[in-house]
């Protein structure tokens, strides 16, 4: 029996979230091995684990700066790759809340992600200290208005989806975000949502990068 874990990693790079930017960058290094204590613990094993970074801001206030996307990392083999590119996310921009992380999630369910092992799981990762702005494609630059669903609606409509980008059974969102709009929605509507509120405008500095590692430990 072979198991492969995808894991896609939606971080909120407002000015607030310098905290948890911080602890993410001083952790990228050590993650395979975090990740692979915590599941060995759990008595599960992991034949390949790779991990994806979606950088948003807020396309209103940060046009195309208001995302950065990396391709899938292989780990433990690009961990180097992987820690240089989450080392040069920064901290800024944004605006007012709220933020764009719906967008960074339908790109995640959107994923290029793994079709091999027997058993797979697919895990999306979301951190964000703001509310969501409402789905709207006129506010992003043409390459990425084609990938992001029209509203809310849409973008449960991919999630739900059985014959859709995830796997029904492999699927798990994981929300380090605060209660209101968007994230509310969707862990009150989705399936395979586990929601740990954060306080808005904290920076998520209630949140312990333990928390997250073994969140991701349970999800699998």
């Amino acid at each position: 029996m072979t198991y492969a874990v995808d894991i896609v990693f939606c971080i909120d790079v407002t000015g607030s979230m310098t905290p948890i930017i911080d602890q993410v960058k001083g952790n990228a290094l050590r993650f395979y091995d975090d990740v692979q204590a915590n599941l060995t613990e759990k008595g599960k094993n992991v034949d390949s684990l790779r991990v994806r970074v979606l950088a948003f801001r807020d396309f209103s206030a940060d046009g195309e700066a208001a995302l950065q996307e990396s391709a899938f990392f292989t780990l433990p083999e690009a961990q180097a790759d992987f820690s240089d590119f989450v080392h040069g996310l920064l901290a800024q921009g944004g605006g007012d809340a709220p933020e764009s992380g719906l967008e960074a999630v339908a790109l995640a369910i959107n994923s290029p992600w793994a079709t091999s092992g027997d058993r797979r799981r697919q895990v999306i990762v979301v951190w964000t200290d703001q509310p969501a702005q409402p789905l709207d494609p006129s506010t992003l630059p043409p390459a990425l208005a084609g990938r992001v669903p029209a509203d809310f609606s849409a973008l449960t409509d991919l999630w739900e989806n059985e014959q859709g980008p995830m796997g029904a059974s492999s699927k798990r969102l994981i929300l380090f975000a605060p209660d209101g709009p968007g994230w509310t929605d969707i862990s009150g509507v989705w399936e395979n949502v586990i929601h740990h509120p954060s306080r808005a405008g904290g920076g998520l500095s209630d949140v312990d990068y333990g928390t997250i590692v073994d969140s991701i430990g349970n999800s699998v």
